[in-house]
C-alpha cells in the first residue's frame, strides 16, 4: 500500500499539471495549434487580398473570432493547452468567450516574415523591447499560459519560436498595426 502511495505521489509530480514535462508537453502542443492557426489565417487572407482579419474590438477574439465557422469549426486551436482556459463550443464565433491567444491585427501576407502575428498571451502587448517581460516570469497571470517558462509566438512567415519569459530581442510591429490580448 506505501509503494502504491509513493509510485502514485512520484507519477503527479512528474507528470501531473503542474508539473515541468506536463507544462513542456503542453508547450509543444501549442506550437503546432499555432502552425494550424497560421494555416487558417493564410486561408482568411487569400480571400481578403492578402489581409488577415482586422479588430473590429479591443481584444483578440474580436478579430480571430471571423475566422469561425468560415476557414474553420475547430475552435479549439484558439485555446492554448497550458492555459487552463474552458474549451470553445466548436464552429461558433467566440467574439464575447474568452481564448488565450494575443494577435496582432492590422497585418498583411506581405509583413516582413520576422513580424510576430500570434503569440501565447503577454504581460504588456505595448511592450516588445529587448529584455521586457513578454509573458510571466514568476507564473502568474497574464501571460502565464506556460507558466514561468515564457511562451511561443507565431511570426507571419509561419515559423513559431519558443520564446523566454524576458524577450531575447525586441519584436517589431509595424504602423498601423495593434497587438491585441485576449480578454482577461
Amino acid at each position: 500500500m506505501v509503494v502504491m502511495v509513493l509510485v502514485t505521489v512520484g507519477y503527479a509530480l512528474m507528470f501531473g499539471a503542474g508539473s515541468k514535462t506536463m507544462q513542456t508537453r503542453n508547450r509543444e502542443q501549442c506550437v503546432q495549434q499555432l502552425q494550424q492557426m497560421h494555416t487558417i489565417l493564410m486561408l482568411y487572407a487569400a480571400e481578403h487580398n492578402g489581409v488577415f482579419p482586422q479588430a473590429t474590438g479591443a481584444t483578440s477574439e474580436s478579430a480571430l473570432s471571423q475566422l469561425v465557422p468560415v476557414y474553420t469549426t475547430d475552435t479549439s486551436v484558439f485555446i492554448c493547452p497550458g492555459s487552463g482556459r474552458a474549451t470553445l463550443p466548436p464552429a461558433k464565433p467566440f467574439a464575447d468567450r474568452r481564448i488565450s491567444y494575443a494577435y496582432c491585427s492590422g497585418l498583411t501576407r506581405e509583413a516582413a516574415p520576422a513580424t510576430p502575428l500570434v503569440a501565447d498571451a503577454l504581460v504588456n502587448p505595448s511592450t516588445l523591447l529587448k529584455g521586457d517581460a513578454l509573458f510571466s516570469v514568476d507564473g502568474s497571470a497574464p501571460g502565464n499560459n506556460h507558466r514561468a517558462l515564457g511562451g511561443n509566438v507565431l511570426f507571419v512567415d509561419g515559423h513559431v519560436e519558443a520564446v523566454p519569459p524576458r524577450a531575447p530581442n525586441s519584436l517589431a510591429i509595424p504602423s498601423g498595426a495593434t497587438l491585441l490580448n485576449p480578454h482577461p
